[in-house]
């Protein structure tokens, strides 16, 4: 299994940033997870708020561990949601299953990573989301 290199997971976190700038959001937090749910890079602008850390890696977390974008899990949380709370649940309250999470796939399709972005609306955050993993020559997978 692959994972994201920390030289590609630096290009994604200060792209999302910059895009984040570009856009005019407010203030963001941008945590990248290999495949295995671990931490390779972490950034929170000056002003991101305190939880912003927790929201951003679970994000990201939720993705990899259902193997789908969180905006999908946004999508099962309104269709079923005791279904989601046992997910959550079942994962420690770590699943946060709103827009910004996104998977990473390398050129082959393979799942290497997780990018989880908070700070705006999640709209905003998984548009950051996105052009970091753009930037970093990888696919954004939204769902």
């Amino acid at each position: 299994m692959t994972n994201v290199s920390l030289a590609q997971a630096s290009e994604i976190v200060d792209r999302a940033i910059a895009h984040g700038r570009e856009q005019g959001y407010r203030p963001l937090t941008v945590a990248v997870l290999d495949s295995g749910g671990h931490l390779v890079a972490f950034k929170r602008e000056d002003q991101s708020s305190l939880l912003r850390y927790e929201i951003a890696t679970g994000k990201a977390w939720g993705a990899l561990g259902m193997g789908t974008a969180s905006r999908n899990l946004a999508g099962v949380a309104d269709q079923r949601p005791a279904f989601m709370n046992a997910i959550i649940s079942a994962s420690g309250g770590r699943l946060v299953p709103v827009p910004g999470g996104v998977l990473i796939r390398d050129s082959d399709g393979s799942l290497v990573g997780a990018v989880g972005v908070s700070g705006d609306a999640s709209d905003q955050d998984e548009a950051c989301a996105v052009a970091g993993i753009e930037s970093a020559g990888l696919t954004a997978d939204t769902g």
